[in-house]
């Protein structure tokens, strides 16, 4: 009786070592991919400034994927500065900040840009 709980035991060991190994192996895995992930990305940030130059807090800039139509958006913090991050290299995006009754002109992040961190600061206008 002794020598079968030894064998349950020695297997029971085995089997959680198994587990040990192969879940190190699915974290190593996915570290991998998350890796060459942020490899083939991209990021856009910059500053919404109003018409003097001065940075605009509580401005709207949104993002448009012009292959999905997918926006999306940044209120702007203290400083006027936006990030967008993750974007695909692939994918042509569109920028324009809002603020009030002011707007800026739409901005073009081109799939011939390579690089992998473009600033575009975006300047409000009057919409009148």
């Amino acid at each position: 009786m002794i020598a079968a709980s030894n064998k349950a035991m020695r297997k029971f060991r085995y089997i959680l070592a198994f587990i040990a190994a192969l879940s190190l192996c699915i974290e190593e895995g996915a570290a991998q991919r998350n890796k060459s992930e942020n490899a083939n990305t991209r990021s856009v940030e910059g500053v919404v400034e109003d018409p003097q130059g001065l940075p605009v807090a509580g401005a709207v800039v949104q993002l448009k994927n012009t292959k999905t139509l997918q926006v999306r958006s940044f209120i702007t913090q203290k400083g006027g500065q936006y990030y967008f991050h993750g974007l695909s290299p692939d994918v042509e995006y569109e920028l324009r900040a809002e603020y009030k009754d002011m707007a800026s002109a739409v901005r073009r992040l081109s799939v011939f840009d390579a690089r992998r961190k473009v600033v575009i600061n975006l300047r409000l206008a009057s919409q009148n």
